[in-house]
């Protein structure tokens, strides 16, 4: 039926679905194993709360309902050009999709590590980039002892690797 002869009160809420991580048209979806199973297990979460909408209020439940299948829609995309990459597979002396990096930032001295991960799975907080990150490009393909240095606005910083390992 045409959307012009439903009631205005009974026109459900188009649901507005909060974007996945960015992923650039055409660009492979890399994620490491553990990645996958990350994106394995929201799926089982929302089909999960799917079954559990509150059934009492029809309208609410359509509306909630409705939300969880456009995430899932959104998920499935994702999953299904997902390619996983397993770090054990990657040459273990350069820097490449699934390597933990220890960085020396030259300007404090310190010492940090990163992992380069997918879109999805990417945490700063955790020390995790994502490799369409710029830190994570400019790493990749280098070895332990190359000096990296990439540009953060008007400043550029610059990194030596100190060490690259795979888990």
């Amino acid at each position: 039926m045409s959307r012009g002869f439903v009631k205005e009160g009974d026109q459900e809420e188009v649901p507005m679905v909060p974007p996945r991580a960015d992923l650039p048209p055409g660009v492979t979806n890399y994620v490491t194993p553990e990645g996958m199973d990350l994106l394995l297990t929201e799926r089982e979460s929302l089909i999960c709360q799917r079954e559990q909408v509150d059934r009492t209020q029809e309208n609410e439940r359509r509306i909630a309902v409705n939300f969880i299948n456009a995430k899932l829609q959104l998920l499935e995309q994702r999953i299904s050009g997902a390619r996983v990459i397993n770090p054990d597979e990657q040459p273990h002396d350069e820097v490449r999709f699934g390597a933990t990096v220890t960085l020396r930032i030259e300007a404090t001295g310190t010492c940090q590590d990163f992992r380069i991960v997918g879109v999805d799975e990417a945490d700063i907080a955790k020390g995790k980039i994502s490799f369409l990150s710029p830190l994570a490009r400019a790493l990749i393909h280098k070895i332990a002892g190359d000096r990296v240095v990439i540009r953060m606005g008007r400043e550029e910083r610059s990194f030596v690797i100190i060490r690259i390992a795979y888990r």
